[in-house]
């Protein structure tokens, strides 16, 4: 099984961005995503940030966390 964790992208440099997921920052390889931005929410897997993740994607994520 393969676990993503959703992050708040911070900053975004060459291919690098930092990220918050949960409060901890961390730096991401950003090479699959070419138009990421401060304050887009992003997928992270295995130190990579696999995907943008929508409005939608996020609110569903959000109720999912709020069971737990």
């Amino acid at each position: 099984m393969c676990v993503g964790l959703s992050a708040k992208v911070v900053s975004v440099k060459d291919d690098v961005a930092i990220v918050d997921a949960s409060g901890a920052r961390r730096k991401v390889s950003a090479a699959l995503l070419s138009d990421l931005e401060p304050g887009d929410f992003v997928m992270v897997h295995a130190g990579t940030a696999i995907a943008k993740i929508t409005d939608d994607d996020e609110d569903e994520t959000g109720a999912l966390l709020d069971l737990l």
